[in-house]
């Protein structure tokens, strides 16, 4: 797993070596924006199999380059019950691989990726889920 620290939704700085080493695997997920409605659906998938990727050893973190108020007011409206980390540096972003070139409506822009990156308990990368299902992000995780 790269090295970072970042903040949560709640100003609380969050490592890499918080997740490295205590016997549960990761999920780091980036997206491009809360309240959004890909990136809703996303959160909302993971929020509705919380329980079912605890109970399979995860644990499972949003990242964005949303400010934490941002990030606060999304976990809120929505429920959500793992953590968003606050990437407004970008450096997180581009340090696994999801800050790039993109194209929308025609046109090509540098943005966020939309990835998956599945870590084990080490700390080692399984996998990396490049085309992310947004409303059945969870499914494309357990399915393997």
């Amino acid at each position: 797993m790269p090295s970072f620290e970042v903040l949560d939704q709640d100003g609380h700085p969050v490592k890499s070596e918080d997740f490295i080493g205590k016997g549960r695997k990761t999920i780091v997920y980036f997206y491009p924006k809360d309240n959004t409605s890909g990136c809703t659906a996303e959160a909302c998938s993971f929020r509705d199999h919380y329980s079912e990727l605890t109970a399979a050893g995860y644990n499972v973190v949003g990242v964005s380059k949303d400010s934490t108020t941002s990030h606060l007011g999304f976990r809120a409206k929505f429920g959500l019950p793992f953590r968003l980390l606050s990437d407004t540096s970008m450096q997180m972003l581009q340090d696994f691989g999801a800050w790039g070139e993109k194209k929308m409506y025609g046109r090509t822009m540098m943005g966020t990726l939309r990835r998956t990156f599945i870590f084990d308990e080490n700390g080692i990368l399984e996998r990396i889920i490049e085309k992310v299902d947004t409303k059945n992000a969870v499914a494309q995780i357990l399915e393997v």
